[in-house]
C-alpha cells in the first residue's frame, strides 16, 4: 500500500514487513488524522520513544555464534567493526497503528526531536493516546503540546529527571532485606 498521501511525511522506509513513515513533527496529528480517516487506521496500540544520545560516536562489534556457544567477551567480527549510522536528532518517537478491518495492516508514525523539543499531542485523533503520552513524558521528558493532563504516571510526582533518558544518573537506594538488622 503506498503512503504517498500521507501529509508531513519526509521519508518511508520498509524492513522486516514493517513500514515506517517518517514525519515532520509539526504536522504529526496532520499526518496521524488523515491515516485514520484515509487509511482506516483506528487503532493506536502504542507509542515508543527512544534516545539516541551517543548514538554513533563508537564502533560496533558482532558475535559470531558455534554449536558451542558464543563468547560475549570476544568479539569475532575480525576487527571489522563498524560505526552505526548516525540519527537525525537524539530522541525519535514512534506511534504504532492498526488497522482493524477486514485487510488488517499496521504502519509506525515516527517524529524525531532533539532535547528540550517537544510534540503536539493526538489525543484528538486517539483517545488512547492519553496514558501513552504520559508514559513517554515520565519516563522520557519528552512533553506533548495540548495534553490535558500531563503529569507523571509511573514515578512519584516529586520525582527528579526520567528514568529511561541515556543521561539518567546510575545508581539506586539501598535495599534493605527482611534479616537485617
Amino acid at each position: 500500500m503506498a503512503y504517498e498521501d500521507v501529509p508531513g511525511v519526509v521519508e518511508t522506509h520498509e524492513a522486516l514487513g514493517e513500514i515506517t513513515l517518517v514525519v515532520d513533527p509539526a504536522r504529526l496529528v496532520e499526518a496521524c488524522a488523515h491515516l485514520r480517516d484515509a487509511h482506516g487506521f483506528n487503532m493506536l496500540s502504542d507509542i515508543a520513544a527512544t534516545d539516541y544520545l551517543g548514538w554513533g560516536e563508537e564502533p560496533v562489534s558482532g558475535y559470531v555464534g558455534t554449536v558451542a556457544g558464543r563468547d560475549l567477551n570476544d568479539p569475532s567480527t575480525q576487527g571489522l567493526a563498524r560505526v552505526p549510522a548516525p540519527k537525525p536528532k537524539r530522541f525519535s518517537v514512534s506511534y504504532h497503528l492498526l488497522r482493524v478491518s477486514d485487510e488488517p495492516a499496521r504502519v509506525r508514525v515516527q517524529a524525531w526531536l532533539d532535547d528540550g523539543e517537544g510534540v503536539e499531542s493526538v489525543i484528538r485523533v486517539w483517545p488512547a493516546a492519553d496514558w501513552f503520552e504520559r508514559e513517554t513524558y515520565d519516563m522520557m521528558g519528552i512533553s506533548f503540546e495540548g495534553h490535558p493532563n500531563l503529569v507523571r504516571i509511573l514515578m512519584p510526582e516529586d520525582w527528579e529527571g526520567h528514568p529511561q533518558r541515556k543521561d539518567y544518573p546510575l545508581g539506586g537506594e539501598p535495599v534493605r532485606f527482611s534479616d537485617e538488622d
